[in-house]
């Protein structure tokens, strides 16, 4: 593996200056947007008691198989998330409230790393001093800055993004989270304590590895570490389609501030 590694290394595009040259649009490809612990298939997000085993929730009972979450090995080093014990109870508490509580339902910017490997596809635009990412979900965007201007002036959705490189690998130091966000969709939570660090590598001219390192005293025991595959969008006339959801949530968010509210 190292030296199939090592010759794409060789082979990656890379600007005038010899770093690599991320441009391009990239997506995971995984079923960690639905839990980046190791799962098996379930019926749904949110569960009940039932005769011989949990059912889907009243909410979700007519979804069916669109409602179901499908099995995956997971990306956390380790296999789970270090979870302090209160933690792990709001954890499970999220859960059985999915619905209700998980952030992206209502179009709210999903955060450092859930973006990277929601289902929709990211854009790196890179020159010799600049990185800049946008993401088709909610028209996400960050700036990434080599020169770090101290401590995040406010908490936000997506923090503050300050790169460097280590040789060839990008590393990004994201901090200054509000305490909104989530991992994925199964209540994974952190505190606005949080910070991470990813690494983007290139493994072939047209996949990236990428890891994020989360680290949040309040939250979890010690750091952890999640890692995937990134990968180049191949086709002839790739490009981030429009997805900014707001406009698809406000009857869900405000419509009971209709005059004359619609059924719900």
């Amino acid at each position: 593996m190292l030296l199939v590694v090592g010759e794409a290394l060789g082979q990656v595009p890379r600007l005038p200056n010899g770093k690599p040259d991320f441009n391009g649009i990239w997506q995971a490809v995984s079923s960690a947007h639905f839990d980046v612990e190791r799962h098996m298939a379930r019926h749904s997000l949110m569960l009940r008691d039932g005769p011989h085993g949990p059912l889907p929730a009243v909410p979700l009972l007519r979804l069916g198989a669109v409602g179901a979450v499908p099995g995956g090995m997971g990306v956390v080093e380790g296999g789970m998330i270090p979870y302090k014990p209160e933690a792990a109870k709001l954890r499970d508490e999220n859960r059985k409230n999915w619905l209700e509580r998980d952030p992206e339902i209502k179009c709210y910017l999903p955060g450092i790393p859930r973006a990277t490997y929601m289902p929709f596809p990211f854009q790196i635009v890179q020159n010799q001093a600049q990185f800049f990412f946008a993401y088709e979900y909610a028209g996400a965007v960050r700036d990434i800055y080599f020169k770090d201007p101290g401590p995040a002036e406010t908490d936000s959705w997506m923090g503050q993004s300050v790169g460097k490189w280590e040789g060839d690998t990008l590393v990004v130091e994201v901090s200054g989270f509000n305490d909104q966000t989530w991992f994925d969709r199964s209540g994974t939570h952190h505190s606005s304590g949080l910070k991470v660090v990813e690494r983007y590598t290139y493994l072939t001219p047209n996949h990236v590895q990428y890891e994020a390192t989360m680290t949040d005293a309040a939250v979890f025991t010690k750091p952890w570490k999640i890692s995937l595959p990134l990968y180049r969008r191949m086709e002839k006339d790739a490009r981030l389609m429009d997805f900014k959801c707001v406009e698809f949530v406000e009857e869900l968010v405000f419509g009971e501030h209709r005059r004359k509210p619609l059924p719900r």
